[in-house]
C-alpha cells in the first residue's frame, strides 16, 4: 500500500483497464468534482435492443483515485443490463477497490455520477423521458465553474434556460474572459450524442460555436 491506497487502486492507477475514447460510443457523460477538480468522461456502447452495455471506456482527469475509481466503474458495467448498472452504488466500487480512503470517497461517487448522467441520457435518446429543466439541470450540474470551484448550477451562473422542441437555450452569467472557452466547450460537451440542439448567450448574445 501507498498513501493509503490498496494494491488494486495502485494497479489501476497504474494499469487503468477500459482507458481512452472510445469511438461508437452511442452515449457519453462528462461530470466533474467540486471537492477537488477532478472530471472523467464515460462513453457507452448500448445495444438498444437488449439494453446490455456491450462496451464502456473512460477518460480521467485527475488523481490515482479518481483514474482508478474510473476504470473499476467499467469493469462493474460491462456486460450488464441498464436496470443491473443503475443498481450500482459507490461503496461497492470502493469495496472492489479493496477500500479507498475517506478523502477519496468523492472520486467512487463521481464514477457512478458519470454512470447515472449517462444512463439518464440514454433514457431521453430512447424517448423514454422528456426534454425539461430537471434533465438539463442533471448535466450542466456536472460542469465546474472554474471561477468558484462550484458546479454551474450551484454557482448560480446560469441565467435561465429555455426548452422548446428539441432545443435549449442556456443563458449565462459569466464573464469573457480565458475560462470561456472550457466552460462552453464543456457544456457542448454533455449533449454529446443526444438528438438536442444547444445554444448558449451571454449578455443576451449568442455566442457562436
Amino acid at each position: 500500500m501507498k498513501v493509503g491506497y490498496s494494491r488494486k487502486v495502485m494497479e489501476l492507477f497504474m494499469y487503468p483497464k477500459n482507458a481512452g475514447k472510445l469511438e461508437d460510443a452511442n452515449v457519453t457523460a462528462l461530470t466533474g468534482s467540486v471537492a477537488c477538480g477532478d472530471m472523467i468522461k464515460l462513453y457507452l456502447k448500448i445495444d438498444p435492443e437488449k439494453e446490455i452495455i456491450e462496451d464502456i471506456s473512460f477518460e480521467s482527469y485527475g488523481c490515482a483515485a479518481n483514474i482508478a475509481t474510473s476504470s473499476m466503474i467499467t469493469e462493474m458495467v460491462k456486460g450488464k443490463s441498464i436496470e443491473e448498472a443503475r443498481k450500482i452504488v459507490f461503496q461497492e466500487v470502493v469495496d472492489n477497490l479493496g477500500g479507498l480512503p475517506k478523502i477519496k470517497f468523492h472520486c467512487a461517487v463521481l464514477a457512478v455520477a458519470g454512470l447515472r448522467i449517462a444512463l439518464e441520457k440514454w433514457e431521453y435518446i430512447q424517448g423514454r423521458r422528456g426534454l425539461d429543466k430537471d434533465f438539463i439541470r442533471t448535466l450542466l450540474k456536472g460542469i465546474l465553474d472554474p471561477h468558484t470551484d462550484k458546479d454551474l448550477i450551484s454557482a448560480g451562473v446560469i441565467e435561465k434556460l429555455i426548452i422548446k422542441e428539441g432545443e435549449v437555450e442556456i443563458h449565462l452569467s459569466v464573464p469573457r474572459d480565458e475560462f470561456l472557452e472550457e466552460i462552453i466547450s464543456n457544456i457542448m460537451e454533455v449533449f454529446e450524442t443526444l438528438p438536442i440542439n444547444a445554444k448558449i448567450f451571454i449578455g443576451g448574445e449568442q455566442i457562436a460555436l
